[in-house]
């Protein structure tokens, strides 16, 4: 809807504590549910627009908020932030596009050149450190082409790059991007690839929706299983174990994250619970959890599963585990000290041992100081619109990836 011109207030703290209050009450009575990169910004009417392009975790995206108070914004929630000075630990890199950005990754080897790929053929190349981004393209792929496709994992080490997209397309470069190849896949691949791992010298491993993982070490022209049972076999001969939600498995994952020691961790496509992989097992090993809220999200502490794992959930949840008892039924997770106003936590990302950062739906950003006992709101995307989906330290640099092509760059001044 629209809204009329509205007449003068009085400003200051006061009279903002009291808008507050009124917003506060005047959105109790409503009911709605968040649409990523659908909503206005805080302090701004609210509305419902169309959903963006749906990315690799459409299904979880699509519940990221689901309170009873829906709409209140974190300004709302929290007025002292509304009034704090603007934090410029993140700005933004201007990149000419509207597209949803997936993923970024940086060459250990090189540690200025990296890429970032996303919806409707969207791929940048930095050779600065990301302080600017330049469109790239395929030549075995004709523009008209390229542009269906959502490329959503890239990941290079040594001038090796990998990418893979929806439809279903696998690109590899043994010249740091100079020159691409197509890497054909099988029809008879389980499921469609959500994730790929450049391990270097042609070595790789990637992953499908139905939790298949592969690993090549000629370049893609040959790849071995390394799961020996799926994981509806794994479900239907372990379900006197307990799983809860298990009988509601859809043969689907999401969000996979894995470890420097390939150690793998990923969610189920209804958030019911969550599944682990180490190297040398045969199966994926599921396990309850421990809250009847949905998964959001899931992750190693620090990328290191000995650390312990993060678990986000609907309505603005964090929890943490810590040790590496990738064994466990339900591991010990203790709640984390975080006020989002409902407002979804989507990513984790770690600048050393203490500093942490998560980012969310709605712009919102959170961070921690002391290795997450607690965290702050930061309003460094306070008047970006659109959601966070990713946030990523790598070669002393960070980066905060978000819809309507929003890209941030840490500054580290807060």
């Amino acid at each position: 809807w629209t809204s009329s011109p509205s007449p003068a207030r009085p400003s200051g703290p006061a009279a903002a504590m009291k808008l507050a209050c009124a917003i506060t009450l005047a959105s109790a009575s409503t009911a709605s549910a968040f649409v990523p990169g659908g909503f206005g910004r805080r302090a701004t009417a609210l509305k419902m627009s169309a959903a963006p392009e749906s990315g690799p975790v459409e299904e979880s995206r699509r519940g990221f908020v689901q309170t009873s108070v829906a709409g209140l914004t974190a300004a709302t929630l929290m007025p002292e932030a509304a009034l704090a000075a603007k934090s410029t630990a993140w700005r933004q890199v201007d990149l000419g596009i509207s597209e949803t950005l997936y993923d970024i990754s940086f060459d250990p080897a090189e540690k200025t050149h990296g890429y970032v790929v996303g919806a409707k053929g969207t791929f940048l190349e930095t050779k600065n450190g990301g302080k600017s981004w330049t469109p790239r393209s395929f030549s075995n792929l004709d523009a008209d082409e390229e542009i269906n496709y959502r490329f959503e994992k890239v990941s290079c080490l040594n001038d090796e790059v990998w990418i893979i997209g929806k439809p279903a397309i696998l690109l590899h470069s043994k010249d740091a991007g100079k020159n691409w190849e197509r890497v054909p896949l099988s029809p008879k691949l389980p499921g469609e690839p959500n994730g790929i791992i450049a391990l270097g010298s042609g070595e790789a491993e990637m992953t499908t929706s139905t939790g298949a993982i592969y690993s090549t070490v000629n370049a893609g022209r040959n790849w071995k299983a390394l799961v020996k049972e799926t994981i509806d076999a794994t479900l239907n001969r372990i379900s006197s174990s307990g799983v809860s939600g298990a009988s509601y498995f859809s043969g689907g994952i999401i969000n996979i994250a894995r470890d420097a020691d390939g150690t793998y961790i990923a969610v189920s496509s209804r958030g019911n619970f969550y599944l682990t992989w180490s190297p040398g097992d045969d199966f994926w090993i599921p396990h309850n959890r421990g809250t009847p809220r949905r998964i959001q999200n899931m992750g190693f502490v620090n990328g290191k599963a000995a650390n312990g794992i993060w678990m986000s959930l609907n309505g603005g949840l964090l929890q943490i585990a810590k040790g590496g008892d990738l064994q466990a039924d339900t591991p010990d997770f203790q709640s984390v000290p975080i006020k989002t106003g409902g407002y979804g936590i989507i990513d984790l990302g770690w600048k050393g041992s203490d500093e942490i950062w998560a980012v969310g739906g709605g712009g919102t950003m959170y961070t921690s100081k002391d290795a997450g006992k607690s965290f702050k709101f930061d309003n460094s995307a306070d008047d970006i619109p659109g959601n966070l989906y990713q946030v990523k330290f790598a070669n002393n640099n960070g980066f905060v990836l978000g819809s309507d092509g929003v890209l941030l760059r840490y500054s580290g001044s807060v």
